[in-house]
């Protein structure tokens, strides 16, 4: 599965709606499970990877733990 890249405004808007929930909540620390099932395939672990680096760079403290799945060992 291909996920075409946003454009500007797209962004944007995204941006505008997620802002008031990015205040609420910068300097907090968020566990995100990353499920085993997820690492086999190249878009999820790239917008996965993509959506913690935003995090980080809005002020939040996200924590990555791995779910399980085919990968644990």
């Amino acid at each position: 599965m291909t996920v075409d890249k946003p454009n500007a405004s797209t962004i944007a808007q995204v941006l505008t709606e997620a802002l008031p929930y990015i205040r609420r909540f910068a300097g907090k620390t968020f566990v995100v499970k990353y499920g085993g099932n997820a690492m086999g395939d190249d878009d999820m672990i790239g917008s996965f990877a993509r959506d913690i680096v935003l995090m980080k760079a809005v002020g939040m403290n996200p924590v990555v733990v791995h779910g399980g799945g085919p990968q644990i060992g």
